[in-house]
């Protein structure tokens, strides 16, 4: 009997989670293409949380334009779900030019999250390396070779859009 009610707790669990989508997905933006699928966003928001971890990370719109102008390379993660779309049109747009990958996510608070600060975060540009100081040889490896799976994928789905 409590296998059976506990089963219960799952199925209304998933269907909450279910219900949760559907209004991030309801509040995406119609610029918000390519999009990360379920997996793809889940593998972007841990390269995400491990660049914020090693300090390879840049927050906002502000920072990201300026990064991006300064000629920095990265990998921009921009939330889709974003309210007055103008804010970030243009990201998409600089990041082309520079030739920098990006990929949007359903939401801003996942992203925020990720980013490891509590404020709802626009969009991210994730660097290869640290703005300063270095990281240890190991650790920048993992980095790397996440960033190169993850980037890897978002070209592939942006290449399958066009």
């Amino acid at each position: 009997m409590a296998k059976a009610e506990m089963g219960s707790d799952s199925e209304a669990e998933k269907t909450a989670q279910k219900e949760k989508d559907k209004k991030k997905l309801a509040g995406l933006a119609p610029i918000a293409k390519p999009l990360a699928g379920k997996k793809l966003c889940k593998r972007t928001l841990k390269l995400v949380r491990h660049a914020a971890e090693h300090k390879c990370l840049k927050r906002g719109v502000k920072e990201v334009v300026k990064s991006i102008r300064r000629g920095n390379k990265g990998l921009c993660v921009i939330a889709g779900n974003i309210s007055p779309i103008d804010v970030i049109t243009h990201v998409p747009i600089l990041c082309e030019e520079s030739d920098i990958p990006y990929i949007y996510v359903p939401s801003k608070e996942d992203l925020a999250n990720a980013g490891t600060t509590k404020r709802p975060t626009c969009c991210v540009l994730v660097l290869t390396k640290p703005t300063k100081g270095e990281l240890g040889q190991e650790e920048q490896e993992k980095l790397k070779a996440e960033y190169d799976q993850v980037t890897s994928d978002v070209t592939g789905l942006a290449n399958s859009m066009f």
